[in-house]
C-alpha cells in the first residue's frame, strides 16, 4: 500500500524529512487518528450495546424506517464493535465505511430535525425567575434572558460539527484503510 503522500522529496521544501514524515509521523498519526475515531465510536455504542433495543421508537418513529427491531440492535453492534474493529485496524475499510453511512444519516438527522428556538416556554422562565435556587447564576444567565434560544442555537452547532467530524473521520479512514500499524496491515490482505 502506497502511504498517504506520493513523491514527497518532488514535494518537500525539506526533503530529507521524508523519511521522519514517512517512517514515523505519518503512520503513528494515522494510528492516533483511528484510535480515536475507533475508541469514540466504542464509547457511544456502549449504552447501546447494554440496551440494544432501546432505539426502536427513534428508529421507527422519528426516522421512519421499518424494522426498528433489526436497526437498533444493528446501531449498538456497528458502533461498538465496528468501533473496535477500526480501533484495531481489521477489515478496516468495509467497517469505516458502514460507519460513515450511520454517521451521515445522524449528520442527516441534525440538520433536518433541528433543536429549535424555545428551551423553555413563557411559564418556564416566569417560573425560574421566581425560583432562582433551580438555577446557576450561569443558567440564569443563559437561560433566562432569551428562554435558552442562544443555548439551543449552540447545542444544534455542536451536534452538526460532531456528526460533521464523525462523519468525516469514517470516511477518510474508509478510504485510506487502516494504515501501517493496523491487523490488515499484518495480515497483508484489505479490503
Amino acid at each position: 500500500m502506497q502511504e498517504m503522500t506520493s513523491g514527497p522529496q518532488e514535494r518537500l521544501i525539506l526533503p530529507f524529512l521524508a523519511p521522519f514524515y514517512h517512517g514515523f509521523a505519518q503512520p503513528v498519526g494515522w494510528l492516533i487518528f483511528r484510535v480515536i475515531i475507533g475508541g469514540m465510536l466504542m464509547v457511544e455504542g456502549w449504552p447501546k450495546i447494554t440496551a440494544p433495543m432501546a432505539q426502536v421508537g427513534f428508529v421507527e418513529n422519528v426516522l421512519g424506517l421499518p424494522a426498528g427491531w433489526f436497526f437498533s440492535p444493528l446501531l449498538a453492534v456497528l458502533q461498538f464493535f465496528g468501533g473496535a474493529l477500526i480501533l484495531l485496524g481489521l477489515l478496516t475499510r468495509p467497517i469505516a465505511l458502514a460507519n460513515a453511512v450511520m454517521l451521515l444519516v445522524t449528520l442527516w438527522f441534525h440538520i433536518s430535525h433541528p433543536y429549535g428556538d424555545a428551551f423553555l416556554t413563557a411559564e418556564g422562565i416566569a417560573f425560574l425567575k421566581d425560583n432562582l435556587d433551580y438555577l446557576t447564576a450561569q443558567g440564569q444567565a443563559r437561560l433566562l434572558a432569551d428562554g435558552g434560544t442562544a443555548f439551543l442555537h449552540q447545542v444544534q452547532d455542536k451536534a452538526e460539527f460532531n456528526s460533521t467530524f464523525w462523519f468525516a473521520g469514517a470516511a477518510i479512514i474508509a478510504a485510506f484503510g487502516g494504515g501501517k500499524y493496523s491487523l490488515d496491515r499484518k495480515i497483508g490482505k484489505e479490503f
